[in-house]
């Protein structure tokens, strides 16, 4: 009756140990953030986006769909990203077998001489008349661990998350490849533009100056004109060796971002003749939290501490070990295979429970715990941060449109600006400073009016980016 009392007491034991572990390890879920209705600035709240394209789809221009390709294709680091990914699917393939037991041959030969005057010496001189002793032992060991609190269950979970959190980060690296190879292409083709247009304007000085000169000799305008002029030439011409170096340059980095050796790149499009269209959906904003790497990836980290919490907790609580091996034992070697005589096994069950470790396993506990909180922390930043990453976008959009229709009609009020000053230039009712200045204007408008229709097409990109397109 002692003994049932006994057994009952110790069933109840750990069933309530049991029960605190999973009350303790209850995973953390993944928070469910606070999102508007629609982004900011965004016209409509549709729920298609222009993520879901493939980056195949959204790029239109044949050569940087070609340059985007080669990068993701030989990209280093994408590369470097992609054996992360088949080294966490390794990992997570182990871990699956952490459930089955270990098995080890072992195969021993040993002999031992002990002193004469030694107990072990006496004894095999009288009992088996010789001075050494052999040992031959060829064995198959197993072991398995119980998976009582859940340990083995929760380092699996690990392993999961691990390995898609590692898919993930190479989303996220492809998100920013694209990116930065598009970025890449329309800058040159706003230096393409910006060129362009110093060379005119290069041509319309010397025009300038040819006829100033002509008026200098004349005596018409005193020297200073001609420095003027001359001055203007020069701000014109040093801008080409200016572009040209940023080009050479640009098209290096878009080379080596792509793996490949520094070289031209060919380009068959104008900044100008490059399509921007207004209908761009951003969709909902709960959909970035599937849509965007680097959110998913933030809450798979919190799946990996939710799962070495309950691995902490666990290592606090009794492990069960079970052994058992078996095989051929003998003394002699003429003995040793001989069936069935030398024969053996042997099976154990331990458990061991941790007492005393200098609070290290509870210290390990309560420092999971607060990562886990960390983990959660940093997923709602990650979900701030891409929200809000998505109404920049939107907004530089519609404002970037407005600057370029301002700044383009400002180039063409120059532009008859320049061509007034001149016709009244050579009829002697206006001064040279008149037409130099009005040359001057419509350079800088100019230049001004590529790079804003080079940053229409980067916050389109960068939409585009922040919805989470571009891993697909």
């Amino acid at each position: 009756m002692k003994a049932q009392i006994n057994k009952y007491f110790l069933i109840g034991l750990l069933s309530a140990g049991l029960l605190e572990a999973c009350k303790v390890s209850k995973d953390t879920p993944a928070p469910q953030p606070e999102l508007p209705v629609a982004f900011r600035n965004s016209a409509t709240a549709d729920s298609t986006t222009i993520a879901d394209l493939p980056w195949e789809n959204f790029f239109t221009d044949a050569t940087l769909k070609t340059l985007i390709d080669n990068a993701i294709k030989k990209n280093y680091d994408m590369q470097a990203a992609i054996l992360s990914v088949e080294a966490a699917r390794l990992q997570m393939r182990q871990a699956k077998l952490l459930n089955l037991p270990s098995a080890k041959l072992n195969v021993v030969a040993s002999t031992s001489r002990p002193s004469d005057n030694s107990l072990n010496g006496i004894s095999l001189s009288q009992f088996l008349g010789t001075q050494h002793l052999e040992d031959y032992s060829a064995n198959i060991q197993f072991a398995w661990e119980a998976d009582i609190w859940g340990k083995i269950k929760n380092q699996k979970k690990e392993a999961l998350a691990a390995y898609l959190q590692t898919e993930e980060s190479r989303k996220l690296l492809q998100t920013d490849i694209v990116a930065t190879v598009s970025k890449a292409f329309y800058n040159l083709l706003m230096l393409d533009e910006q060129l362009a247009v110093a060379q005119n304007n290069l041509k319309l000085n010397d025009s300038t100056l040819r006829i100033i000169r002509l008026q200098y000799d004349a005596g018409q305008v005193t020297l200073v004109a001609v420095q003027q002029a001359e001055a203007q030439q020069l701000t014109a011409a040093q801008l080409i060796p200016q572009i040209e170096q940023d080009m050479t340059v640009q098209e290096n980095a878009l080379r080596i971002l792509s793996g490949e050796l520094p070289a031209a790149i060919e380009r068959h499009t104008k900044l100008n003749e490059y399509p921007l269209t207004d209908k761009l959906s951003a969709g909902i904003p709960s959909d970035l939290l599937s849509r965007r790497p680097d959110v998913k990836s933030s809450e798979l980290a919190l799946n990996i501490a939710n799962a070495r919490v309950g691995v902490a907790k666990a290592n606090m609580y009794p492990s069960l070990v079970i052994t058992a091996s078996g095989g051929l034992n003998a003394v002699k070697f003429s003995d040793w295979f001989q069936v069935p005589t030398s024969l053996f096994g042997l099976a154990t069950g331990a458990i061991a429970q941790p007492l005393f470790d200098r609070k290290n396993l509870k210290t390990q506990f309560e420092v999971a715990k607060i990562q886990r909180e960390q983990s959660v922390l940093r997923f709602r930043q990650n979900v701030l941060e891409a929200t809000g990453e998505v109404a920049d976008a939107l907004v530089k959009i519609e404002k970037l449109k407005s600057q370029y229709d301002i700044a383009s009609t400002k180039v063409q009020t120059l532009h008859q600006a320049v061509n007034n000053a001149s016709q009244l230039f050579e009829s002697g009712r206006a001064s040279y400073l008149e037409v130099i200045i009005a040359q001057s204007n419509v350079l800088q408008s100019e230049l001004e009016v590529s790079n804003l229709r080079r940053d229409q097409l980067y916050a389109v990109v960068d939409l585009y980016r922040s919805l989470g397109g571009g891993w697909r």
